[in-house]
């Protein structure tokens, strides 16, 4: 399989965390380094897109974002790997005449096709009638869509891995969420008794429905224990708060990792806060799955 080229580092490291903001609740906290899997393709992106890789079976790849996506660099990377071209429909037209930002000039250096569309049409992205329209306007008319941030029902099915790799060593295991894919596999991943935490970084109330949409396409129900923690997304995607950026770079001051701003750190500060309310019982056993790097 093509993906399998990749040569992800698996199971990712599970390391202890001594903090602590955790110990004096009688929590234990542990990282999940799936930011370590892969150098281009670290965490849930490595996890989502190899299944999607191996269904498209060496066909071009199209997928969505905005201008600063994670998800379109590890798509382009992934191509730049395989030799698969790529293309990257990017939300907002008025970007197209700008210098483009380093997050899109890395996936234009790793080969990537950049293809500007307004915030209007960008919201069509899931319509089937409009992408039998769009691929015909790309240079890959033939090509394999991965949906915006890779999460459909091949992503949540390649997520489970990573709840299967918590078996037996934790309790309960959160995630930061974007789209939705990453807990929607966790969750169906994990055993019995343990249950998973979902950090949305975005607000709009939205996730709950396309967790368990995904779920259903995947797994044909509702699958795990799990549950969403609305309250840490700071305003909104790519949002932060002179609070959140003091936490992170206190944490990496404490602990030598290097803290991802815009998702890890608002899982890590969202399990602080949770754990200060006692949502956590004495002798949990309690991971933070990392995603990414800064």
């Amino acid at each position: 399989m093509p993906a399998d080229t990749l040569r992800p580092r698996l199971p990712s490291p599970l390391v202890p965390v001594h903090d602590d903001r955790f110990e004096r609740h009688g929590v234990r906290l542990l990282l999940k380094r799936d930011d370590l899997i892969h150098p281009d393709l670290p965490g849930n992106k490595w996890r989502k897109l190899a299944p999607n890789l191996r269904a498209a079976d060496g066909r071009p790849l199209l997928t969505f974002g905005g201008a600063y996506s994670n998800h379109l660099r590890a798509t382009a990377a992934a191509g730049r790997l395989l030799s698969v071209p790529t293309v990257g429909v990017v939300r907002g037209d008025e970007l197209a005449d700008r210098p483009l930002n380093p997050s899109l000039a890395q996936c234009a250096a790793d080969g990537m096709r950049l293809h500007f569309v307004s915030r209007t049409e960008y919201r069509r992205r899931a319509d089937p009638a409009y992408l039998a329209e769009l691929l015909p306007a790309t240079p890959f008319p033939e090509a394999y869509v991965v949906p915006e941030g890779g999460s459909n029902a091949l992503a949540a099915q390649g997520c489970t891995e990573l709840g299967r790799e918590l078996h037996g060593v934790t309790d309960v295991a959160a995630v930061a969420c974007g789209t939705g894919g990453t807990l929607a596999g966790l969750a169906g991943g994990l055993a019995p008794g343990q249950r998973a935490i979902g950090v949305p970084v975005l607000k709009g109330g939205f996730l709950e429905h396309e967790v368990v949409r995904l779920q259903l396409a995947a797994f044909g129900a509702r699958r795990g224990d799990w549950s969403l923690a609305e309250d840490f997304h700071c305003g909104g995607y790519a949002r932060t708060t002179p609070e959140l950026l003091a936490f992170a770079t206190d944490f990496e001051a404490r602990h030598g990792l290097p803290v991802e701003r815009l998702y890890v750190a608002k899982l890590l500060y969202a399990l602080v806060t949770l754990t200060a309310r006692g949502a956590f019982p004495p002798g949990t056993r309690l991971t933070a799955v990392v995603t990414g790097r800064p």
